[in-house]
């Protein structure tokens, strides 16, 4: 056989067997493209794609920020072969004044598909070295290495053009992209116009996600310090993403845990508090702030909180409707009143909430979304031990928390002056917005819950929920479970449909790592920010619908449903899917929007923004 001596032909085989070195690449992507593991970008993020939601690709990126927030991109590093590799952010001529932090993405595999889809995000040093493929990923044939990357501007920095470098390095080969960004005058406020929650109950998953911590804290890991760590930096991590975090501590038939209240002691009118030690051992770096000491938002107490109160809580159920019954209850939670007052724990809210059913046969009566109309004596009696309870003018601030459904409608009727606080399904909800705007006007705070978008979905889906209770007027949303991996996130993911962080010690680390879609959550809050100062002095919807018009031409106004007919039924006789086929048709205006569709909303705000709308 004549050996081969055309170059062309030699090369033409080599990458027929696939030996040939392939080009190095160092590419650029919008937030809401995340690449995958060979240098192109994830089926989600590519489907339904229009104009308006291309990605910015390739070797330079520009980018528009206003101060005291953030700025992100997503990178795919293609080393020119497999092997070692290095990546370098270099902002050093941008005045030291922006922050780059770089994270280095995983690439989940699917169970049921096998597809790859990167989420969780592990901070890494900059400059960073690995390899691909990466050894611990372990991704067949992978070619390219995802990154996050943030740039955080502080106050301080000067409006102005900033130019940075990414810089990849590898076999001999050097790449780079420049990120060109764009400081603005505006400052993102320091108090979001809506509050973000979420979810968790209790602690047992904690030691669960955390073998190493666990063991390393000995056989009281339930009473240690490294316990009531992890506990704060969950709370961090999702204070430092503009949002907060819930943990329920007691379970469905009134079983409190003792890291989530203080000790009592006695019964009837001997009644008491005998301990506060683990209780302030928790909660007081959250109530004063101290627990976010050194992060970027600075220092500031939790907004809401759990608190332990329930049928069975602090005073037993056995007695209830009895004499011994209201003094157990008025007298521990007055004293919970009091120690607040002195520590000075005034900014924070303090929830009376009912997380039971009567089915889980704890308790004779729905506490959580209640279906039946006599179940209204019991939250009306526990509002009356509340306010029994409190000093008329206290200064701590209890609140009356309800999660409504099936009778959500009536229950802003009969429930008024007595439940302040309303959690409301989503789907219910869509149809009541003069209950909202009732319960608005008393002074009630208003939240709606769902569950948080599964990494198998297009990247913008994190948003549409909260963005459909800001263009409802609400103060809230919550996800209602966001801590909970699947049994191995990492090879046999379901896709993390109730995950937003992961447990760090796979890592190294012992505290939770932070997800894209938690990023881009995050981004989308400072956003609405800045929206809502834009829209002061106007008319109360002119903000919303500039923001709605663009997304599917419809005003503010019309984003809620039609009142179905299943609506004028008595609750106890709707049905899940009655609900569904009377509101999903509807629902489907607020769903599966092309991903990178926010960017329009984004460049109209910053449009406004340059142009001296808003300063």
């Amino acid at each position: 056989m004549k050996p081969m001596s055309d170059p062309r032909k030699i090369l033409f085989f080599l990458l027929v067997l696939g030996l040939a070195p392939r080009g190095q690449e160092l590419r650029c992507f919008s937030e809401y493209q995340r690449p995958d593991p060979f240098g192109g970008v994830v089926a989600p993020d590519r489907s339904g794609a229009g104009p308006e939601a291309a990605p910015a690709t390739g070797p330079a990126l520009r980018l528009q920020a206003a101060r005291g927030g953030y700025v992100s991109f997503q990178l795919s590093a293609s080393p020119s072969g497999p092997g070692p590799y290095s990546l370098r952010l270099d902002f050093a001529g941008a005045g030291n004044n922006l922050q780059a932090d770089l994270f280095k993405a995983w690439f989940h595999r699917l169970e049921k598909s096998g597809e790859l889809i990167p989420d969780a995000l592990q901070p890494v040093s900059n400059p960073y070295a690995g390899a691909v493929p990466d050894p611990d990923n372990r991704v067949p044939g992978q070619t390219a290495q995802a990154f996050w990357v943030d740039l955080y501007l502080p106050l301080s920095a000067r409006p102005g053009e900033y130019r940075g470098t990414a810089t990849l390095e590898s076999g001999g080969h050097r790449s780079e992209a420049v990120i060109q960004v764009t400081v603005l005058p505006a400052s993102v406020p320091g108090t979001d116009v809506l509050l973000v929650d979420h979810n968790s109950y209790g602690t047992s998953w904690i030691a669960d996600l955390y073998p190493k911590i666990r063991e390393g804290a000995g056989t009281d890991f339930f009473g240690s310090d490294a316990l009531y760590r992890l506990i704060h930096a969950y709370h961090r991590i999702f204070y430092e993403h503009r949002g907060t975090y819930h943990q329920l501590g007691y379970g469905h038939g009134g079983k409190v845990g003792p890291e989530f209240a203080p000790e009592l002691a006695g019964t009837g009118k001997t009644r008491r508090v005998a301990l506060w030690d683990r209780f302030d051992r928790h909660y007081a770096p959250l109530l004063d702030g101290s627990a976010f000491a050194g992060s970027r938002r600075g220092p500031a107490p939790i907004p809401f909180v759990y608190l332990t109160i329930n049928p069975e809580w602090p005073a037993s159920f056995l007695g209830w409707g009895e004499p011994g019954y209201e003094a157990e209850f008025t007298r521990v939670v007055g004293e919970m009143e009091k120690h607040f007052r002195e520590k000075g724990w005034t900014r924070t809210r303090f929830e009376m909430f009912f997380n039971f059913k009567k089915r889980y046969k704890g308790f004779p009566w729905d506490g959580d979304e209640a279906r039946f109309p006599k179940e209204d004596a019991f939250f009306l009696e526990m509002g009356r031990l509340l306010k029994k309870a409190l000093p008329a003018e206290t200064p701590v601030q209890f609140v009356f928390r309800n999660d409504a459904s099936w009778r959500m409608e009536e229950q802003f009727r009969t429930l008024a002056g007595v439940v302040n606080f309303w959690i409301c399904g989503k789907s219910i909800l869509s149809f009541l917005p003069e209950s909202v705007r009732a319960g608005r006007q008393r002074g009630d705070i208003i939240w709606s819950y769902s569950g948080p978008p599964s990494m198998k979905e297009t990247s913008a889906a994190i948003l549409e929920n909260p963005l459909l209770a800001w263009i409802w007027g609400l103060d809230g949303y919550v996800h209602w479970q966001t801590v909970t991996p699947d049994r191995d996130p990492w090879f046999q993911s379901d896709g993390e449909a109730i995950c937003l962080v992961y447990p760090g010690e796979r890592f190294g680390l012992s505290e939770p790592i932070p997800s894209i879609r938690l990023k881009i959550q995050r981004n989308f809050i400072q956003d609405l920010d800045l929206l809502e100062q834009l829209g002061r002095g106007r008319p109360p919807d002119w903000i919303r619908t500039e923001v709605t018009r663009r997304i599917n031409g419809k005003p503010a106004s019309e984003w809620w449903t039609p009142r179905p007919p299943f609506a004028d039924m008595p609750p106890f006789e709707w049905t899940n899917h009655s609900i569904g086929e009377g509101v999903d048709p509807s629902m489907q205006k607020y769903r599966n929007w092309p991903p990178g569709y926010w960017l329009e909303i984004r460049r109209f705000l910053y449009g406004q923004i340059e142009g001296g709308k808003q300063g």
